[in-house]
């Protein structure tokens, strides 16, 4: 189940607010009232005292305005107004947050026997570990946390404690700094928000965009919702499409479309695609490029095989071209599950203007005073496949992109194989690379169950992945290419690919 605790509550809390005030137009005057209305004197009491708890919120609340944690609220929020966001990473710690977790890496339990070998102290390249008391003793002083004493421990009797963040990274790419702080190395990060779901005193979160976005429905631009197709269930199991578009549009929004219809497009050129590559090389392989975060593990971390992902853009912003083409003057706004599209949007070059997970645009609902139980069900039916629609769950892709080589490249034999999560990821690309697996198509997910496993769902995945299948099992076609409008799009012509960065 996903989680409402008290740092989930928090963090809605401020995104409730911050979009209540820049609705009504009062968030440079009473920003300063956030401070008192989310932490209050009475408590609930989370930190030392309502200073620290203050520092910290002043911190949440400049990430929400997508500005410096450095510069006060007020500057933040005009800045925000003006619709300034400042260059800075999707995902960021919190520095007032960070409880800087007074964990020692490795420790020595009751189990150590003070044995003869003492290999412990022998495989210790900077002699920090002493018999003391009749028992192996690690002086954190001189520990650099290699991990060789655990493995060289006969008895099993030194265990490794990881910090929450850390344990969270498939890609090692947040450490206790120096201060014991943590600190994220951008060069190995991809933006997938594992840690920012993991961390249980709420340090480390993503910029939004949410007064920003408000002010733009409000000064009457045409923006356009591109909703993923894992929202089906995230707003409540009894809430209906429908309510959910229709509260869309109350809010400002000049039309919604779905991912998926993008997602059909993006089925139909990557299953060409596919098929052009294997037959120059039959021995090749292909892996998709949807999901942001599996694109750029394999970047930074496998870069011998950077060349095998997909080219074909994702459905947000194959999504995002067709609306463009139609209306150039318009503002999109994805809608997901995703923090890492957020990073994705921001090299789009002017596709896609904003992300959204469905946690800010729940907030938004609460600050514009729209209840979507009460919102008038409007009958709606999906644009896409069932296959696009599919997209939303792990497997969906492969699936999806059988199919439809099944009918335009029936002379392909597509190998294909499945990984959730980053670690099994780049398992699984390993063992195709040596031939340990044969495979000749890799459906790559950072979040176990795909794309309703994300670190911004609003509910069990388990329970919005039968609802996902429920609902795309009600599409007007089975297979993407059944999908009329996107095969007329295709015949058209259009550049649908990445552009190499």
């Amino acid at each position: 189940m996903s989680q409402v605790t008290e740092v989930v509550k928090i963090r809605r809390k401020v995104f409730a607010e911050l979009a209540r005030m820049a609705f009504a137009g009062t968030l440079e005057k009473d920003i300063a009232t956030i401070l008192n209305t989310v932490v209050t004197e009475e408590g609930p009491r989370y930190r030392c005292c309502v200073h620290k708890e203050r520092a910290v919120l002043h911190n949440r609340i400049n990430l929400a305005l997508s500005q410096p944690m450095t510069v006060s609220i007020a500057e933040a929020a005009s800045a925000a107004l003006q619709g300034k966001r400042v260059t800075m990473p999707v995902v960021n710690v919190l520095p007032e947050a960070c409880d800087q977790c007074p964990i020692d890496k490795f420790l020595v339990t009751d189990a150590c026997r003070n044995c003869i070998a003492h290999n412990c102290m022998a495989a210790c390249p900077k002699k920090a570990i002493h018999v003391v008391l009749n028992r192996a003793y690690i002086d954190k002083n001189k520990c650099v946390e290699c991990g060789l004493c655990k493995k060289s421990c006969e008895y099993g009797a030194i265990i490794e404690i990881s910090r929450p963040c850390e344990r969270a990274c498939d890609l090692g790419a947040i450490k206790a700094g120096a201060d014991r702080r943590a600190v994220i190395d951008y060069e190995k990060c991809v933006q997938c928000g594992a840690c920012k779901t993991t961390c249980p005193f709420g340090a480390v979160g993503d910029k939004s965009f949410i007064v920003q976005l408000i002010q733009t429905l409000k000064a009457g631009k045409r923006v356009y919702a591109i909703l993923a197709p894992a929202f089906i269930g995230q707003f409540g199991f009894k809430v209906k499409p429908g309510q959910v578009v229709e509260a869309l549009k109350k809010m400002g929004f000049h039309d919604v479309y779905e991912a998926s219809f993008g997602a059909d497009l993006v089925t139909m050129t990557e299953a060409k695609e596919l098929a052009e590559t294997l037959a120059e090389n039959p021995k090749s392989f292909l892996t998709t490029s949807c999901c942001p975060a599996f694109a750029g593990m394999v970047q930074k971390h496998m870069p011998e095989i950077a060349n095998r992902v997909s080219t074909t853009v994702s459905p947000m912003v194959a999504t995002g071209k067709i609306i463009r083409d139609k209306d150039p003057e318009a503002v999109t706004v994805f809608i997901g599950p995703c923090v890492a599209k957020k990073a994705e949007a921001e090299e789009t070059k002017g596709i896609i203007d904003y992300v959204f997970t469905f946690e800010e645009l729940a907030a938004m609902m609460v600050g514009a005073g729209i209840n979507l139980a009460e919102v008038e069900n409007t009958d709606y039916h999906s644009t896409a496949s069932r296959d696009g629609n599919g997209f939303a769950c792990a497997g969906g892709v492969t699936c999806s992109v059988i199919d439809t080589a099944a009918i335009i490249s029936p002379e392909v034999k597509i190998i294909a194989q499945c990984g959730e999560g980053l670690a099994e990821c780049q398992k699984i690309l390993k063992q195709i690379q040596s031939g340990q697996i044969s495979a000749n198509f890799f459906e790559g997910m950072a979040c176990v169950g795909g794309c309703v496993g994300g670190p911004s769902v609003m509910a069990d995945r388990r329970v919005t992945g039968k609802l996902v299948a429920h609902f795309a099992a009600e599409s007007f076609a089975e297979e993407s290419v059944q999908n009329k409008p996107v095969s007329e799009l295709l015949a058209k012509g259009g550049h649908w690919h990445r552009i190499p960065s």
